[in-house]
């Protein structure tokens, strides 16, 4: 990588209530959790990009329901030097993570019986740590050193085999809120919350439903319009909710909904409060989707047939 290279970078500052213990931990894991760096006390650092703005701006919503106070900026260093300082900060952080996975994996690794060299470590041993890595890849901006290292232990594990399931139909839509014939406001860029939430819009709520993408700095709204996934919205994050998840509570959720909520929620607030081993394999599909489609249309139209099936691989009416 080019070290001359000049670096837009997001900056949270921030203050909370000093009362609120609970409050601060809450935040400080949220930060970890997206792979923000502490840079001078409540003062934390992202790399500038679509999806680390949109994770910024929900933490600072979340602080302000706290009580406290905070504000995103973005900008460039004087000077490439210190980009490569911040850079260091970054790689450092990632490395310990991919150390302590190597680790893991090296202590399974030699506890296999003796009398049985080969024996397969437990399924559910490499599915956390494939999830626990693919969630470190995800936040290891600049390429830390060790990944490598633990894709290579991980190869000494036997995959886990995937299970086949059979396909179910969707149940009807629901036309029981008064919202068909609307349009569905969100902001332009549309990511996992977003597609989800429209996919269950359509199947439940309203199957003609039409989608508007706007700027969120300049949008005004109309009549006619309901907006979700964005500040302000009638239908967007409620607490540590995501929108998909408020959602289901407007159409009533099954056992195939609620999964998908949970997997939605990992991906999106990044606290892994479901820990779902899922998670991982629809993350890397949801960025295939969005790096292959031109528009948010496309990325609404092909991101759909993704929850459909996963909606049946998850529903109690499989055979």
């Amino acid at each position: 990588m080019n070290e001359d290279k000049h670096y837009r970078w997001l900056i949270l500052a921030f203050q909370l209530p000093t009362e609120e213990a609970y409050t601060r931990v809450k935040i400080w894991r949220r930060l970890q959790g997206i792979g923000a760096v502490s840079f001078r006390n409540a003062v934390y650092l992202l790399p500038a990009e679509e999806q680390t703005q949109e994770d910024f701006e929900w933490i600072l919503r979340e602080i302000r329901a706290c009580g406290g106070e905070g504000a995103v900026f973005e900008g460039e260093l004087t000077a490439s030097s210190h980009d490569q300082a911040l850079r260091v900060l970054f790689d450092t952080a990632r490395e310990s993570d991919y150390r302590a996975l190597a680790e893991e994996l090296r202590s399974a690794i030699s506890a296999r019986p003796r009398e049985s060299p080969d024996a397969v470590e437990p399924r559910s041993l490499e599915a956390r740590v494939r999830r626990r890595l693919q969630e470190i890849e995800t936040i290891d901006f600049f390429g830390a050193n060790g990944r490598e290292t633990v894709h290579a232990l991980l190869g000494r594990l036997e995959p886990a085999q995937s299970i086949t399931q059979e396909k179910v139909p969707m149940p009807e839509s629901l036309n029981s809120l008064n919202l068909s014939g609307r349009t569905w406001v969100t902001r332009a860029g549309v990511r996992v919350d977003r597609m989800a939430s429209a996919w269950l819009i359509r199947r439940r709520i309203d199957p003609q439903a039409q989608f508007k993408f706007v700027d969120a700095r300049t949008y005004r709204p109309r009549a006619g319009e309901v907006r979700f996934d964005m500040f302000e919205a009638e239908y967007t994050h409620d607490a540590d909710r995501c929108t998909f998840e408020v959602l289901i509570d407007l159409v009533g959720g099954d056992d195939g909904l609620k999964a998908i909520g949970e997997i939605v929620h990992d991906l999106d607030i990044k606290d892994r409060k479901f820990d779902r081993p899922e998670a991982a394999g629809i993350r890397q599909l949801i960025e295939g989707i969005i790096a292959g489609s031109e528009s948010d249309d496309q990325r609404l139209e092909r991101s759909a047939g993704l929850f459909d099936y996963l909606y049946c691989s998850f529903s109690d009416s499989r055979r």
